[in-house]
């Protein structure tokens, strides 16, 4: 019997078969999920199948301790977790017993933020963040450099060194436009410290092998887990409800969230109402969407978000969000594009105070045709067809120029 003399074996696909069946495995969880009614919910649920199958290769690939390197956590094709469209997230596995070096260039978006976390997400918890902080504790030099260290504690370590936490495992980065048109994205780097200029071993095919099975476990547990996560903190509170303006759990020392759920019907309207932050106190405040999979819906071609320098703010400094799915013609139109059910969220990033029930939103649902005697100032409000394709034109072309940053 002829034998493949690379492999060793007989079976050609035997280094990818466990991958392949936990793709399978996926899929079922993905045909199985309970709000799976309609072929909009499947069609999306193998879309965030297909996103989760490139993220997780993607990151196996990426789990380089000794030659680390940022990689895209989640993007408008990988999404998970309720990715906020207004983020670009990076990510490099670490080890706490090593020191690492990350250099950048500051760009002029509204937040850049780090976190260190002692692991992964899995169906049953959360991991725990150890460390998060933002740029305002970084030495930025004029013309926008700057240089931090991480590793184990030790003594005389000088400014710019952060200590691990034991059980390091995970540096995040995010990155936060607010003004999507005009801010520039920055830049960054990581390297350990004592592997600059050397080089890693070549990888055998039995390792090789090993990345398509971890890659396969990582893909299951990310479809079950993010499937989960919902339960744990927005499907228990009240349908058509948010919260009052909370520290993120888990989430970044500088972020407040307020969270809920939303069932519509297409004549139905949700008029959420919030303060626009003042600069000073919250200089990123953003509003989204999500679906049931728990992930962003498509803000590219849709105006599903809005940050506050993007909404129309009322003459009495607050924003009316329209979460809608018919067109209202309204400038703070949220398309639902389709999903009667989803998720809703805020996020309030680089704080100055701890925000008040005040700060957040209120909530009230009302029959479409009765927008114009709901909304205090509808008129100023209402926008053109041309303007409105205006809008979502600059939303393609900002990702479009983000997405090479």
């Amino acid at each position: 019997m002829a034998t493949d003399s690379a492999e060793g074996s007989t079976d050609r696909s035997a280094a990818t078969r466990s991958f392949a069946d936990a793709v399978a495995e996926a899929e079922r969880i993905i045909r199985d999920a309970p709000h799976v009614k309609t072929d909009q919910d499947l069609a999306e649920g193998l879309d965030y199948l297909a996103g989760s199958i490139k993220a997780s290769l993607h990151m196996v690939g990426a789990y380089q301790h000794d030659y680390p390197f940022f990689a895209s956590s989640t993007g408008p094709y990988t999404k998970l977790g309720l990715d906020n469209p207004d983020t670009l997230y990076f990510h490099a596995y670490i080890r706490d017993d090593a020191e690492y070096v990350v250099t950048g260039r500051r760009g002029t978006t509204a937040d850049l933020s780090f976190q260190i976390m002692n692991g992964d997400y899995s169906p049953t918890q959360s991991p725990d963040s150890l460390t998060a902080f933002d740029d305002r504790e970084l030495d930025i030099a004029a013309d926008g450099t700057f240089q931090l260290r991480f590793g184990p504690p030790k003594k005389d370590a000088g400014p710019g060194y952060v200590a691990f936490t034991p059980g390091a495992a995970m540096l995040i980065v995010r990155e936060v436009f607010s003004d999507w048109g005009n801010e520039q994205p920055g830049e960054i780097r990581i390297h350990r410290a004592d592997t600059l200029g050397t080089s890693p071993l070549t990888v055998p095919s039995d390792r090789m092998a090993r990345r398509f099975e971890i890659a396969g476990k990582m893909l299951v547990s990310r479809i079950r887990t993010f499937l989960a996560f919902p339960e744990w903190h927005y499907l228990q509170l009240p349908v058509n409800t948010m919260t009052e303006p909370r520290p993120t759990p888990g989430g970044l020392a500088t972020q407040f969230s307020s969270v809920g759920h939303y069932d519509l019907d297409d004549d139905e309207v949700m008029v959420i109402t919030a303060p626009a932050a003042e600069k000073e106190v919250a200089p990123y405040q953003g509003f989204q969407l999500g679906s049931m999979w728990y992930v962003s819906l498509d803000y590219i071609n849709h105006q599903t978000s809005l940050t506050a320098d993007q909404a129309r703010v009322d003459e009495d400094g607050r924003i009316r969000y329209i979460v809608s799915e018919r067109d209202p013609g309204l400038a703070n139109w949220i398309e639902r594009t389709g999903h009667r059910r989803g998720y809703l969220q805020f996020r309030w990033q680089r704080i100055t105070r701890d925000l008040e029930p005040e700060d957040g939103p209120t909530v009230e649902v009302v029959p479409f045709d009765e927008l114009p005697n709901v909304l205090p100032f509808y008129e100023s409000q209402c926008i053109g067809k041309q303007e409105w394709a205006e809008k979502i034109a600059g939303r393609q072309t900002a990702v479009a120029k983000r997405m090479l940053g």
